[in-house]
């Protein structure tokens, strides 16, 4: 865990609400899932684990590219269910880094979709 709660609640407050486009999906009363997006840049996908393989992430990332000729994302290189997830909506990975240029300093690729 690189930050504490209270950290990643600043960094929604100050930095991803006001400068990124964020979609939220709710079930319930019960937020399950985000999508964040700063120009042609996905910058943060999240679900709840528990909702993962229903849909949720692919109806985010459909709403938020609708109208984005290019969507340009990092994944880390471990995380296979992801990389399964981008690629099988069209992304392909453009580059591969060493982790230097990421927080948590593991490798990552980054993935380029052209075209809705």
């Amino acid at each position: 865990m690189l930050h504490t709660p209270e950290e990643d609640r600043g960094f929604v407050r100050g930095h991803l609400l006001p400068n990124q486009r964020v979609t939220i999906a709710e079930v319930g009363g019960r937020i399950v899932g985000f999508i964040a997006v700063e120009g042609e840049w996905i910058e943060q996908l999240y679900l709840d684990p528990a909702w993962t393989g229903r849909g949720i992430g692919s109806r985010l990332l459909a709403l938020a590219t609708a109208n984005m000729p290019v969507s340009r994302l990092h994944c880390f290189q471990a995380n296979d269910g992801a990389r399964r997830f981008y690629e099988r909506h069209g992304f392909r990975a453009e580059a591969f880094g060493d982790g230097f240029g990421n927080e948590e300093g593991l490798p990552d690729i980054t993935y380029v979709r052209r075209g809705t």
